[in-house]
């Protein structure tokens, strides 16, 4: 390496050294990103293809760092007067690193979700995983960062003298943004909270703020409800830490849905049962695990009849309640019509 330098050594100047260090780092880097391309498209390998989408952008900045920083080191060994040409070689060459870093975490992160299965009508463990995977990776990225900075600010003496004196007045220094950010320092605790605990994930179905919706979105210190009105609800991720709220999905995919009607006593409920056990045989929307059709309830003049049906999530559970009361409907109203008090309601929303 060092009679390398010297026959480049023209008039003390590192510069055709280092242009000659990044033309080979590009030739490099073009040369394994070519094999890369090469098998992404041959072969069907998830991690290449991984690699591929999100790695090489990267390797053109990367590798030539590597070489100038490789060559800049020796150089300046026997050059001190150049010493700031590694220095700034460094410095990109840890900038450059912290986003390669980066890339990888959203590698392994693509790999893993690649391989969970939404398709099932019971997704639920697939949803529990992809909120960890979603979480740990927003966590990992930020101590990446916070890593590479760190590294930085320890390659130069002067900022390391800077950083002495900050930890010296470390404590007051805490106490001060402890209690101006305790509430960023909740949320955040709170997200690491729901992240491991999950009282809720990714597409489950909640009742938050009297609205119906899923959740979109589970970021570090808030939370984004897709309502069923397209509208979004957008709520501090400690919300779910410190207020009550229904989580139709929380242990499983399924559920059971209900109709209530107020019929007059006349009502044949044998005939309407065999109804709704034929609705209900004719439909996909039912899963096939339960169902019912019982008087829950008398009044002076009618009486109330609740049908429920199970179904394999909460979007075919409220299709198949609509369906149930359609048929229901029109069944009566043509066979039995005399069983209409002209009123219909439905007490679950």
């Amino acid at each position: 390496m060092n009679s390398f330098l010297e026959a480049l050594d023209y008039k003390n100047s590192p510069w055709l050294i280092i242009l000659l260090a990044g033309v080979i780092g590009l030739l490099l880097s073009a040369v394994i990103i070519k094999i890369i391309t090469v098998t992404a498209q041959k072969k069907d390998w998830l991690i290449v293809r991984a690699i591929h989408q999100n790695l090489t952008s990267v390797l053109y900045f990367f590798v030539p760092l590597l070489m100038t920083t490789s060559i800049t080191r020796v150089y300046t060994q026997s050059h001190p007067e150049y010493e700031f040409t590694h220095a700034i070689s460094k410095i990109l060459l840890i900038a450059v690193t912290t986003w390669l870093l980066a890339r990888i975490v959203i590698i392994v992160e693509k790999i893993l979700i690649d391989k969970l299965d939404f398709d099932s009508p019971d997704n639920n463990q697939a949803r529990r995983l992809f909120t960890k995977i979603k979480f740990i990776k927003r966590i990992v990225i930020i101590v990446i960062v916070l890593f590479g900075v760190s590294i930085l600010l320890l390659s130069f003496d002067s900022v390391r003298q800077y950083g002495v004196g900050i930890l010296t007045s470390a404590g007051i220094a805490s106490v001060i943004i402890g209690f101006a950010a305790q509430k960023s320092l909740a949320n955040l605790l709170a997200g690491i909270q729901i992240a491991f605990t999950q009282p809720i994930k990714i597409d489950d179905v909640v009742i938050v703020e009297g609205e119906w919706g899923r959740i979109e979105e589970i970021n570090l210190t808030y939370v984004v409800v897709n309502i069923w009105d397209l509208r979004r609800l957008v709520l501090p991720i400690t919300y779910f830490i410190e207020t009550p709220f229904q989580n139709w999905t929380r242990n499983e995919s399924s559920l059971i849905g209900s109709a209530f009607f107020n019929l007059n006593y006349q009502t044949p409920v044998e005939k309407l049962r065999e109804k709704l056990e034929e609705i209900l045989l004719n439909t996909p929307l039912w899963d096939g695990k339960s169902w019912a059709l019982q008087v829950t309830d008398t009044q002076t003049h009618f009486m109330v009849v609740r049908a429920i049906m199970s179904a394999r999530n909460s979007s075919q559970a409220f299709d198949l309640r609509c369906l149930v009361r359609e048929k229901l409907i029109e069944f009566i109203r043509e066979e039995y019509p005399e069983s209409l008090p002209g009123i219909l309601i439905d007490e679950k929303k």
